[in-house]
């Protein structure tokens, strides 16, 4: 399937193409620290809540009209906001709802979920029904209109094994639009939704799944070591599932419950980082003996949690200040319950500038920083 132009008559986004731009639910900004997963950052000038795709379509067309710019947020998980007042209207993705294409082609299950719809709740449901692919994927904070912008992945899947296309506004062109697997050029955590972040607004999402009780081929070791399985053998999606959430917990990359009493600062965090590097021959020939190399896409990939760690930074690095690495996992830069975003800069950049002095391998951020940067 190509790109397309969605009619607009179809479904709840069209009642708000060619509308007034009103939005339905505005006040003044909430400091994002309370939307964002690392918990930082600063008060937006104007806050919106979208809670379909027509108010959504409608806050970004008010707030472009008005010259505003522009923040989207949903799960908050992949951010990391500057301090301080902000000069731009966050407009909070809280649509949610999944459904169940009729689709007869290609065989298998469509499943469309809508933008703001909590990533993690559509795994565990589709997983139940026996809709599989996505079984790897469980315990990732987040929405799920976000998983595509960044290709989102881990224990050797991704996002881009199931997807089937993206439904979008097209803020350049004033358009719906369909964006299909092929048009949305995945690469490692990229897409064309990432490389252009102001031009499209996610609506909802469509997996092609399988319908079975077997996940797919396990391909990351410490998941079939823990699975009992070998590199390559299979297992059932159920098992899968609960083997990855076993693990991500074990590294504080499983979100806590506030309202069951449980706080784990380490999951104070935005995920990863850094993006693993993916190096030219001569770079990872330069590597020590040691460092773990991959097969890439234009070179050799390496991994970053074991460049911060040889760099001389262990867990729990920068304790007992305000923002230190995760005591569970060194890839996770964690607020420990007071920290600024200048806090988790400040030792980001450390990291990174400590890994690039020791191996000459710049490290890049993972979330997208919104107001601030690295230098």
């Amino acid at each position: 399937m190509s790109t397309q132009e969605q009619a607009p008559a179809d479904r709840d986004a069209a009642a708000g193409v060619g509308g007034t731009g009103a939005d339905a639910s505005t006040a003044p900004g909430a400091p994002l620290a309370t939307r964002t997963t690392l918990r930082v950052g600063g008060r937006p000038a104007r806050e919106v809540v979208a809670r379909t795709q027509a108010e959504l379509v409608d806050a970004v067309r008010g707030a472009d009209a008005r010259g505003e710019e522009v923040l989207l947020v949903a799960g908050g998980s992949n951010l990391l906001v500057a301090d301080g007042d902000l000069p731009v209207t966050a407009v909070v993705v809280a649509s949610s709802g999944l459904r169940r294409e009729p689709v007869d082609a290609c065989g298998g299950v469509w499943v469309t979920a809508e933008a703001g719809h909590p990533w993690e709740d559509l795994v565990a449901e589709t997983t139940a029904n026996g809709w599989l692919g996505l079984e790897a994927l469980s315990g990732i904070p987040g929405s799920t209109g976000a998983t595509p912008v960044q290709n989102v992945g881990a224990y050797g899947a991704d996002v881009s094994g199931t997807l089937a296309q993206v439904r979008t506004w097209d803020r350049r062109e004033g358009r719906l639009r369909t964006l299909a697997v092929g048009d949305l050029r995945l690469g490692y955590r990229t897409s064309l939704l990432k490389e252009d972040p102001d031009r499209y607004v996610v609506l909802d999402v469509t997996f092609q799944l399988r319908e079975g009780e077997l996940g797919g081929p396990v391909r990351y070791a410490e998941l079939a070591a823990r699975l009992g399985v070998p590199v390559g053998g299979r297992a059932p999606a159920a098992d899968v599932r609960e083997a990855v959430l076993a693990l991500r917990r074990g590294k504080g990359m499983v979100l806590d419950d506030p309202a069951a009493g449980v706080v784990d600062h380490d999951t104070w965090s935005a995920g990863s980082f850094f993006t693993n590097p993916v190096l030219g021959a001569a770079e990872a020939d330069a590597l020590p003996e040691g460092a773990p190399r991959y097969p890439a896409e234009g070179g050799v990939k390496t991994s970053a949690a074991w460049l911060i760690a040889a760099a001389g930074f262990e867990r729990g690095h920068g304790l007992p200040g305000p923002a230190a690495l995760s005591t569970k996992h060194t890839l996770a830069v964690t607020n420990r319950g007071g920290a600024s975003a200048q806090d988790v800069l400040a030792l980001a950049r450390e990291v990174r500038d400590g890994v690039a002095e020791r191996f000459g391998v710049r490290l890049e951020p993972e979330p997208r920083l919104v107001g601030c940067s690295l230098g």
